[in-house]
């Protein structure tokens, strides 16, 4: 694609495609993510794109000045679905692992596309409603705003960490992904405690645990550490105002 985008206001398009849909940027995402979960990253060609709408190639171009301007917009849109289901409660931990665990099962949905965008930055809406919501849990919570971002990068780096590489793991074909799995099984199970002591005395709960990801345990002792922390700045205030009441300085 080119930098021939056209405005918002004019992109509205006046027939429908051959095959009766009328194009819109949501619509061209919604078919490029289906693309993408059947082809891979090849799907992204504006002609297999403008096959599968039905409508001339060069119709995108009113929407998406290039295909990575397209792969920002499927990367926000994966973001957006998670933001619209989740709803928070009011418990900063709980809302975050909520909202951590519906990140990773929504790139497990679409795990191609997860792959190819969990490293981008898309500057758009619902990327910046995510970044907002976070934060504001985080404040809320009385994070400091430096303790608020750290956590918040060590979070989003996080999910979207778990979400690639379990999203590959997910993409692989299934005869592969059988096949490594039973390697702790027919391997790892199997080695002498002569010489591997701690994997023969670990064996049962590597086969049973490996298959599994790991994410949710991760993110456990991620907001287990960040309430740690709170934990810590909290009685950090309360002596400080202990201390001023009293006019002792430490």
């Amino acid at each position: 694609m080119s930098e021939r985008v056209v405005p918002a206001a004019a992109r509205q398009r006046r027939r429908p495609t051959k095959q009766g849909v009328v194009l819109s940027e949501g619509l061209i995402v919604e078919t490029a993510l289906r693309l993408i979960e059947e082809h891979g990253a090849d799907a992204l060609s504006v002609r297999r794109l403008g096959r599968a709408l039905g409508a001339d190639p060069s119709s995108l171009y009113r929407y998406f000045r290039h295909t990575d301007d397209l792969m920002l917009a499927i990367a926000d849109e994966l973001i957006g679905r998670t933001m619209r289901i989740w709803r928070p409660t009011g418990d900063w931990r709980a809302d975050l692992r909520d909202l951590g665990l519906r990140m990773h099962a929504g790139a497990l949905a679409h795990p191609r596309a997860a792959v190819l965008s969990s490293y981008r930055v898309t500057g758009r809406a619902y990327e910046i409603q995510a970044v907002e919501t976070i934060l504001g849990v985080l404040r809320g919570a009385g994070f400091p705003d430096a303790e608020a971002v750290r956590f918040y990068h060590a979070f989003v780096d996080q999910a979207l960490s778990f979400g690639a590489l379990d999203s590959a793991s997910a993409a692989m074909p299934k005869p592969a992904r059988a096949a490594e799995a039973d390697v702790w099984r027919a391997t790892y199970a199997r080695l002498p405690a002569e010489t591997h002591p701690h994997i023969a005395a670990t064996a049962g709960h590597l086969v049973a645990d490996m298959r599994h990801s790991s994410y949710p345990a991760a993110l456990d002792l991620l907001l287990d550490a960040a309430a740690g922390r709170l934990e810590k700045i909290a009685k950090s205030a309360t002596l400080r105002e202990a201390n001023d009441e009293t006019g002792y300085v430490s």
